[in-house]
């Protein structure tokens, strides 16, 4: 299964993605965590205080399989190590890779980081065979067609709000100009979903599970730990997400 998890900045899709990883991890299925936010937050929600070095940190390893003489750089470099390389394993045994920041320059950047990034989430999303959680930013940049294809869920996080509303509508819109048709959202921060369920419903994107408003969530944030770790309330509703993700796309565990 191949999860993306995208939202505007603040709305819990982070803490989300490190929670449903570690469930995963806990029932046994192997997970690999992709940090793509350039925010690079997803360790503190896996509870990996040491985060890997970034992959667009490893610039000897970018320049020697994507550089080119003369300021050209090649859009397929070999990747297929390179979670062995740069990634890390936390608790639980998630593992982890960071994709950092690309200095663009501007509004955009047609590079040799750029490429290699996208390449290896072109890489895990279509190739690897563990179970694969990506943190997005709010765009979805990163993926491109093929990559899209082979995402199982674009999962939007929403919060009571026109802002986060807002910001969902144009994910799905990103959505598909490349090819995407599976959006599922859930509710976040949200004693009463309802209104914000409608509009959803409005937009045609399916509700996978509310989480209610938690001040343990807050306060294991401020602490700088794992939701998953403290045992906050709303952990039992993201463990019903997880199971209706499983029922939804019939997803195995690995066998040992």
């Amino acid at each position: 299964m191949k999860i993306a998890i995208s939202g505007k900045g603040g709305v819990g899709k982070t803490t989300l993605a490190g929670t449903l990883a570690r469930l995963f991890a806990r029932d046994g299925y192997n997970v690999l965590a992709i940090d793509a936010d350039p925010s690079m937050n997803l360790g503190s929600a896996l509870g990996i205080p040491n985060l890997p070095k970034p992959v667009t940190e490893h610039k000897d390893l970018v320049e020697e399989r994507a550089g080119m003489p003369g300021g050209m750089f090649k859009m397929n470099p070999k990747v297929d190590d390179v979670v062995a390389m740069c990634g890390c394993t936390g608790p639980d045994n998630v593992k982890l890779v960071v994709m950092g920041t690309i200095d663009s320059g501007g509004s955009g950047c047609m590079c040799p980081a750029n490429a290699f990034v996208k390449a290896l989430i072109r890489h895990v999303i279509v190739r690897e065979k563990d179970l694969v959680i990506m943190d997005m930013e709010a765009g979805i940049e990163h993926l491109g067609r093929a990559t899209a294809r082979g995402v199982d869920a674009m999962i939007a996080v929403v919060e009571p709000g026109m802002r986060s509303i807002e910001t969902v509508e144009r994910i799905m819109h990103l959505g598909k100009e490349i090819g995407i048709t599976r959006y599922f959202a859930v509710i976040n921060k949200a004693d009463d979903p309802g209104p914000v369920a409608e509009k959803l419903a409005l937009m045609g994107i399916p509700v996978l599970g509310t989480i209610p408003f938690d001040k343990c969530l807050v306060e294991a944030d401020l602490a700088g730990k794992p939701p998953i770790d403290v045992n906050c309330p709303a952990i039992e509703s993201i463990r019903k997400i997880k199971t209706k993700l499983e029922e939804m796309f019939g997803e195995k565990k690995q066998q040992a």
